[in-house]
């Protein structure tokens, strides 16, 4: 039995669905669960699930050491687009993962950078998979410049060669800012993330 991102898998409401699942299978099983975060919480429930548990963990800290972090204070919000604008013209901002919290907000600073003359594509929860699955092609190929989205791509996404990942509004926890700033510095290259904070 193998669950991806089993942390999420449990905490957003899919317990009832593992444990159904699990009652179906044979009690002498293997169980594999993945994910770059775990809290004790979580740990619990898993728990219950396994018999002699092994835990193999490749993390050696929190965050890569591949990826530089740092920090965007906001001057003036009314201002805070422009200063998003100023770092998307600089060179080396080649392939750049932007999130936002919600919907709506993803979509509003799409439609703004796509006025301002960038090349953005934009995924969450409404698109469908088709239009997911096309935007994430089109950012793989390189025929869009941006990819704005919310905590739906911060999980499970391998995508080459992103330079940036800048987390234009605050991320809900901590766990969710190492996944997000996890889509840079992969493959042993270098990345960057940076964080506007009001």
């Amino acid at each position: 039995f193998v669950l991806d991102e089993v942390d999420l898998m449990v905490d957003i409401g899919f317990i009832d669905d593992v444990k159904y699942f699990i009652s179906l299978l044979p009690r002498q099983r293997q169980s594999l669960f993945f994910s770059a975060t775990i809290s004790p919480k979580i740990r619990v429930v898993l728990d219950n699930f396994v018999n002699n548990p092994v835990t193999v963990s490749v993390k050696l800290q929190d965050t890569s050491e591949n990826v530089e972090q740092d920090v965007i204070k906001v001057i003036h919000r009314e201002t805070k687009i422009d200063q998003l604008h100023d770092q998307l013209i600089k060179d080396g901002f080649d392939k750049v993962l932007v999130f936002g919290r919600t919907k709506h907000s993803v979509d509003k600073l799409h439609k703004e950078l796509t006025f301002r003359g960038f090349k953005a594509g934009a995924i969450h929860g409404n698109k469908t998979q088709s239009q997911r699955q096309r935007v994430l092609q089109s950012f793989k190929q390189n025929e869009i410049q941006i990819l704005l989205a919310t905590d739906v791509a911060s999980r499970g996404l391998d995508i080459p060669d992103v330079t940036h990942v800048i987390n234009y509004e605050l991320p809900e926890s901590y766990d969710d800012y190492i996944h997000r700033i996890g889509r840079t510095g992969r493959a042993n290259k270098t990345g960057t993330a940076l964080t506007f904070i009001d």
